[in-house]
């Protein structure tokens, strides 16, 4: 395991648990990629989460959009299996999802519907890593 792995493991871990299963989690109960897709369309954001997918820049999602894409009921039931409130877990989500998306899509497209957890764990390291790596930077 490599240093971000490690830093990746340690800074999400320590507060979630494990993030890996927490992601993995949330596209289950959402049906998949795709399902999470439709529930972005029809909360209004289908485009966004459509250049998550792509090949293009990745923008990123306001917590308010998150929060009308997951719903008041499924974000209160991902946070408490975490522990905390819902208000918690929104920003974690909007600084992560997008580049989990993007990373377990490389083509561009929707490969694997049902990615599996070590699928999402290492979409998860890129993202920690490329967060961590803009941080070093601005330093």
């Amino acid at each position: 395991m490599g240093l971000f792995d490690s830093l990746a493991r340690q800074a999400l871990g320590g507060a979630l648990g494990n993030p890996a299963e927490l992601l993995s989690g949330l596209l289950q109960e959402a049906g998949g990629l795709e399902g999470l897709q439709r529930r972005f369309e029809e909360a209004g954001c289908g485009e966004l989460f459509a250049t998550w997918v792509s090949l293009e820049a990745n923008p990123g999602v306001q917590p308010s959009q998150l929060q009308q894409a997951l719903g008041e009921e499924g974000l209160r039931q991902l946070a408490g299996r975490l522990g905390f409130q819902p208000q918690m877990l929104l920003p974690l989500l909007s600084q992560f999802l997008p580049q989990v998306i993007d990373k377990l899509t490389p083509n561009g497209v929707i490969d694997a519907e049902h990615p599996s957890p070590a699928q999402i764990q290492q979409a998860l390291n890129a993202a920690m890593q490329g967060a961590l790596g803009a941080f070093f930077k601005r330093s």
